[in-house]
């Protein structure tokens, strides 16, 4: 059979699963849905929480507002809201309040002026969440899997430290789906997250505890981790700023699962927050050594930026088709930019992105040194325990007996169809250097690539299940290598938020971090949910 022929089976083959495993995810969310009152989260009422974090910590910094007044306001909003959306899932208000107290009493006695303050804690007092995946001394660190949830963290991940270090008071630890592997959060431990502007919608993940947190205003700041979309899905979805640096910026040690030897440069640890001035500040921290590889003391003169843009991937069987809204919503964007900004804005057809699920996975089956193959999924999920058979857990799932959610049953499935063999691994490696090549020339150091953040607006509770692979659409760029934010652009006519990635060439973060506070500035960014 001719190799084209072979592979076009194998594409319906992997459509036709995904059909099957989605048919399950339809039949759950109309027997197993979830029932609410309302359908978002109340509104904001306390300014307080309408700060950004480099606001509040110089505020803070200026006994202007006390840390202990901060703290509680974010706890009593946490209160108000966790319950319907389940962003949080552990918290530490008794030591965050005592942190905050401390601070007061070092404020009260006025040893350091401002600018001392300023430099040694940016973020002086600032309420901060993790995601439940980085180690956060004292706090679970499970990621969603049964048999780990009694693993408790000793020590912090190294973000989270530096994070502390610099002042930030962790509030609690947030959502994510089992092995941070699917972009819904849900799992056995902790149940599901929901969405802040509609309940019956997903929150993304794996980041997605995180994203809603940020969104319905219960922190201000996050970590999250990144290695197929997991801080930009969620931060699309929830309609905040969500930023992937380029690689071996931010060390990702500390976070459970680790990356394979082979992956761990395209898993990202980055940002997350809903006002786009605080996403140089937290990558300066979050960095700590790794600050030196970018270029953030740079001016950047966005009239002198060229822009690109691509509204889909070019036609690919395996994902769904975009929205209108979302395609209207960048369409806005190049209109402002190429009228009102007077940017060069150009147009681009990049025929192999249409591949962006072949290369993210050619990403994930690559072997480290000495030919050492990357961990499987099924060895993940078992966790040094008894080994995992899919099929039987398959079974299980389907009277309510597995402690493994459907996703990552499915996913341990299908893993080995979806495994690259050497001559497979090959073709798409030349597809992805030739991709990259072809994006970096374009780019240079002064371009920006404006590109969907996903196929479609954030779909109901388990919808993903019937579009498995639609998350290639940021996937992709972490095959590619290459710094993104994602940038709210406001809200559609349902009320759910829409957005657009922002990409630079490599190690050109500070360009599109540029660009997010220039979007920011002219859409509105963040919309607080309730309010529509």
């Amino acid at each position: 059979m001719a190799p084209r022929l072979t592979a076009r089976i194998q594409l319906l083959l992997l459509r036709a699963i995904g059909f099957l495993i989605g048919l399950i995810g339809q039949a759950a969310r109309a027997f197993c849905g979830p029932k609410f009152d309302s359908k978002t989260t109340r509104p904001v009422t306390e300014p307080l929480l309408l700060f950004s974090g480099v606001q509040l910590a110089k505020l803070i910094r200026q006994r202007k507002v006390k840390c202990i007044d901060v703290v509680q306001a974010y706890i009593n909003r946490i209160n108000d809201v966790n319950p319907l959306i389940n962003g949080i899932v552990k918290y530490r208000f008794e030591a965050a309040k005592k942190e905050a107290l401390a601070i007061d009493e070092r404020l009260a006695e006025k040893q350091e002026d401002e600018a001392v303050l300023e430099k040694k804690w940016p973020f002086l007092g600032v309420p901060l969440t993790v995601k439940e995946a980085f180690q956060l001394q004292g706090m679970p660190n499970s990621s969603g899997l049964v048999n780990r949830r009694d693993n408790i963290s000793n020590t912090d991940a190294t973000v989270v430290a530096l994070l502390k270090e610099a002042g930030a008071i962790p509030l609690g630890i947030t959502n994510c789906s089992e092995l941070c592997m699917w972009y819904e959060s849900s799992n056995r431990i902790y149940g599901r997250s929901n969405n802040p502007y509609d309940l019956q919608h997903i929150v993304g993940g794996s980041s997605g505890g995180e994203g809603c947190t940020l969104a319905a205003a219960c922190s201000v700041i996050g970590v999250g981790s990144d290695i197929g979309g997991s801080i930009r899905m969620p931060a699309f979805f929830n309609g905040i700023f969500g930023h992937k640096p380029s690689p071996g910026v931010v060390s990702n040690k500390g976070q459970f699962p680790k990356a394979g030897e082979a992956q761990e440069l395209f898993q990202c640890t980055g940002p997350m927050c809903r006002y786009a001035e605080d996403l140089i500040p937290m990558l300066r921290v979050m960095a700590g050594p790794g600050i030196r590889k970018l270029k953030l003391d740079t001016n950047v003169h966005l009239k002198h930026l060229k822009f690109y843009w691509m509204e889909h991937d070019g036609g690919s069987w395996l994902m769904s088709k975009v929205d209108q809204d979302l395609m209207q919503a960048q369409k806005k964007v190049v209109v402002h930019l190429e009228t009102i900004l007077g940017a060069s804005v150009q147009h681009v057809k990049l025929r192999q992105m249409k591949y962006s699920f072949q290369l993210w996975v050619m990403m994930m089956s690559a072997k480290g040194h000495n030919e050492k193959e990357p961990m499987k999924f099924v060895d993940l999920l078992c966790d040094h325990g008894k080994p995992v058979n899919p099929l039987w857990e398959l079974m299980k799932w389907c009277f309510g007996l597995s402690v493994y959610t459907i996703p990552s049953i499915g996913l341990a499935l299908l893993e080995e169809k979806m495994r690259y063999d050497s001559e497979k691994y090959k073709k798409f490696k030349a597809v992805e250097e030739s991709l990259y090549k072809e994006l970096v020339e374009m780019l240079g150091d002064d371009g920006v690539f404006l590109y969907p953040s996903h196929p479609t607006v954030a779909p109901k509770h388990h919808v993903p299940l019937t579009r498995p692979f639609n998350f290639a659409y940021t996937g992709v760029f972490n095959a590619l290598g290459l710094p993104v934010t994602q940038c709210p652009l406001g809200l559609n006519t349902k009320g759910l938020p829409l957005g657009i990635q922002v990409v630079a060439g490599p190690y050109n973060d500070h360009l599109t971090l540029a660009v997010a506070q220039y979007l920011e500035k002219t859409f509105g960014g963040w919309v607080c949910p309730g309010n529509f």
